[in-house]
């Protein structure tokens, strides 16, 4: 087969561009794929501040802001729900941020898990906040599983203005548990609920994993705005409260 030519560059400059083409067109999938991961975080987030905003519009069933001044980090799961027929369980998505002396951190992502047995029956759905009150719990967030009441004490939190009633649970407990329910369940708790990090979107968003970000002491700044919904909300809650370590 005979080129003329004034046909070869045509020719080269054709190959050239569908070599282009092959090589960059996997790119915007991959970039399509991160964008979604931190829009999913963003509204991750943004769940969490709300459910943490709706528990302390009740004052006197609010947590306390002396308390939330003290912890280490707080992680909220939100819409955590719960179905059972004998046999139970529950499941849900969280974040949580640490507490540093610039502030909160920016939310790293956790998923929580758990099972029980026993009379039950029903459905709810329920917004969890915990407030990890030492660095031993929070660096129990950095593993690959993380057993509530297992590894470190788990108490149910006081509430309202004043925590001096809930004195001897922050003494004990590692971690100080918060509920708010919608829905009707009759039957014995979840027990063991195990944390894991979410690290494909941790990685999706910040490059990351749990525990380096939990690691770092350093406030993390998100890629987008709304991402930051839940420190943002952390920090309008502690704002006015000393945070002596």
């Amino acid at each position: 087969m005979k080129f003329e030519r004034h046909t070869i560059p045509v020719v080269l400059a054709t190959l050239a561009a569908v070599l282009i083409v092959g090589v960059r067109t996997p790119a915007a999938p991959a970039r399509d794929e991160r964008e979604k991961k931190v829009q999913e975080a963003s509204e991750q987030s943004t769940r969490a501040a709300k459910a943490f905003d709706a528990i302390m519009q009740v004052p006197d069933k609010a947590i306390p802001r002396d308390l939330l001044s003290r912890a280490r980090a707080v992680a909220v799961f939100p819409r955590v729900i719960k179905v059972a027929v004998t046999v139970g369980g529950e499941g849900g998505r969280g974040v949580v941020s640490r507490h540093t002396g610039a502030g909160w951190s920016s939310p790293v992502f956790l998923r929580g898990a758990g099972g029980s047995v026993g009379p039950q029956i029903g459905a709810s759905s329920t917004d969890y906040f915990l407030l990890l009150m030492n660095d031993e719990s929070v660096e129990g967030l950095m593993k690959d599983k993380f057993e509530l009441g297992g590894e470190a004490a788990v108490a149910t939190g006081p509430v309202g203005r004043n925590a001096g009633a809930g004195t001897d649970a922050l003494m004990h407990a590692a971690i100080l548990s918060y509920s708010r329910s919608r829905g009707l369940f009759a039957g014995v708790n979840v027990k063991g609920v195990v944390l894991r990090p979410e690290d494909d979107l941790n990685r999706a968003v910040y490059n990351q994993t749990a525990r380096e970000l939990l690691s770092d002491q350093a406030v993390a700044s998100g890629p987008s705005e709304g991402l930051n919904s839940f420190p943002e909300t952390l920090g309008r809650y502690t704002s006015k409260s000393s945070h002596d370590r």
